[in-house]
């Protein structure tokens, strides 16, 4: 299995015993794969691994994830269904970059929401024709509560600024393990631990390969494009996210993803952080 890493310095190459070998093409690289990085370490200094034209999601992949969701709504059943029908849920996340970031940076908070949280994730990379070419750790961070008030927030719920994190590195999709194994952690700025759970993607409901299938029926997804895999951890209704804290997200074969807490309004861009719409 070979490892794709990005430096804060801008270098991307294959993780190796002696180091990063240099790629000029990060899709083309992992189109082609690379070199087995073996028990290579992963070095310090990680940046976002690649810069995905959009982000995707699936939702409702996992029991707990939909057992989760219809318990928040007040309009019932709606998971239930998509949980148990042949089409999954799918939404657009990102495009262009703008509210995806990378290891260490700061992932945000709606300044409205009173329950926001994160939903770590197996993220599949995809290449030319919709092929799965890599995996990473994602963070889809969700604004509970209002996503819960009314399916049709979904969108308000999940896309904002530092509203999803990928890293810290992308692993080819040869001699993957029979599952991944998830653990995520929020830690108070204390340093305290405020909640953790466990979960592996064997707990989910469909394949990777049918919900890629259905993300790029009739849709031109452009190859490098993200499609993060749903979540099967959520905590409990009194742990919600706020700045000052720090997410942490291991998956097995891939690393650790961490993020620190940030108000979503502080990362706007300076020219629009101050402008009421």
């Amino acid at each position: 299995m070979a490892k794709l890493a990005r430096t804060t310095d801008g270098r991307s190459g294959w993780l190796g015993e002696a180091g990063l070998e240099p790629v000029d093409d990060v899709l083309a690289a992992l189109e082609d794969g690379g070199p087995p990085a073996g028990d290579a370490p992963l070095p310090e200094g990680l940046a976002l691994p690649l810069d995905p034209p959009e982000v995707w999601c699936a939702g409702v992949t996992y029991e707990r994830s939909r057992q989760a969701r219809v318990e928040e709504t007040q309009v019932q059943d709606v998971y239930s269904l998509v949980y148990d029908a042949d089409r999954p849920e799918l939404f657009l996340k990102d495009a262009d970059g703008r509210r995806t970031v990378g290891p260490g940076e700061p992932i945000g908070v709606r300044e409205e929401s009173t329950w926001t949280v994160p939903e770590p994730e197996l993220a599949l990379v995809l290449g030319r024709g919709g092929r799965i070419v890599g995996a990473t750790a994602g963070n889809d961070v969700t604004s509970r509560d209002i996503e819960g008030a009314n399916p049709l927030y979904l969108p308000q719920a999940k896309v904002f600024a530092g509203a999803c994190s990928l890293g810290p590195v992308v692993v080819t999709p040869d001699e993957w393990p029979p599952e991944f194994e998830i653990h995520c952690r929020i830690f108070g700025a204390d340093g305290a631990v405020v909640w953790e759970g466990k979960t592996s993607t064997a707990r989910m409901k469909r394949s990777f390969d049918e919900l890629v299938s259905w993300l790029v029926r009739d849709n031109p997804v452009a190859p490098g494009t993200v499609l993060l895999t749903g979540t099967g951890l959520v905590p409990p209704d009194d742990v919600a996210l706020a700045p000052g804290q720090r997410v942490l997200i291991d998956v097995s074969g891939i690393g650790s993803l961490e993020n620190p807490v940030r108000a979503a309004a502080d990362l706007l861009p300076k020219e629009r952080s101050s402008t009421n719409v």
